[in-house]
């Protein structure tokens, strides 16, 4: 293993998983660098989203392990990932849809029971400025009042983001974040992702949209059928025919024949 591999942030090593007689995830090896942006490209079923659940603790492993800077992090529950720095999106935002938009954000905080909140005054303060920040970047202050429910769309995609945030994680795992962005709102996620792995955050994208992997990732990790058949600089990767035709569904040959791709 590569030292650099060894020095990121979250790495997993064969992590497998099966449903029945399908292997949803197979044998799946991956490192995050810090302040870099990966994105998971895939055709559908690739087993993308549960390779995050996996990492995340929102599903068990069947093989395999992960760590969080050298901690294993392998049958932790979802909120103990999270307390090491790990913070995840969904496809379906999971937002608390009647509550404010600053709430959202101020649970994002919350380590724990409200009424065992660590660091009492001085800790609720910096937890409130943080919230506020995060809604002053993701263009959603003037909205801190309203419900999740009545926001727009992308008013939607932004609180979550907003919510990571305030979490002050420095691994981010997003699952299609962009999608539905009109180009403005897409201009400004591109920010706030820049602007975080200026920061040293570790960032891994799900992303169907190819014109803003191609835009935001250093590296692109490429799943078929549970496994990484390819890995490398998105121009290599995005330009490799093979890879295209099982992306479109346009096999002529098993996904094992793809090359793998080096950086």
């Amino acid at each position: 293993m590569s030292a650099a591999r060894e020095d990121a942030p979250l790495r997993c090593e064969g992590l497998a998983r099966s449903f029945g007689g399908l292997q949803a995830v197979a044998g799946v090896s991956l490192a995050l660098p810090a302040g870099q942006v990966t994105a998971l490209v895939g055709p559908n079923g690739a087993g993308k989203t549960t390779l995050f659940n996996l990492i995340t603790g929102n599903l068990r492993a069947d093989a395999g392990a992960a760590w969080v800077r050298g901690r294993p992090i392998t049958g932790l529950k979802p909120w103990q990932v999270a307390r090491l720095g790990v913070a995840r999106s969904f496809q379906d935002l999971r937002l608390f849809t009647h509550m404010t938009v600053r709430d959202n954000v101020l649970a994002a905080t919350e380590r724990s029971a409200w009424f065992w909140q660590p660091g009492g005054a001085a800790g609720r303060k910096r937890r409130q400025a943080a919230a506020e920040a995060a809604l002053e970047a993701t263009g959603l202050a003037a909205l801190a009042g309203a419900r999740a429910i009545d926001l727009a769309y992308a008013e939607r995609k932004f609180l979550s983001l907003a919510r990571i945030l305030a979490a002050e994680a420095d691994i981010w795992l997003l699952d299609e974040p962009a999608s539905g962005l009109d180009p403005a709102s897409r201009t400004r996620f591109a920010e706030l992702l820049r602007a975080a792995t200026g920061r040293g955050v570790a960032i891994c994208l799900i992303e169907h949209n190819l014109d803003v992997v191609a835009e935001l990732s250093d590296r692109i990790a490429f799943l078929d059928q549970g496994r990484v058949i390819a890995e490398g600089d998105p121009r290599s990767i995005l330009r490799d025919p093979a890879l295209a035709a099982i992306y479109f569904g346009d096999r002529h040959e098993p996904a094992t024949a793809a090359a793998e791709t080096t950086a």
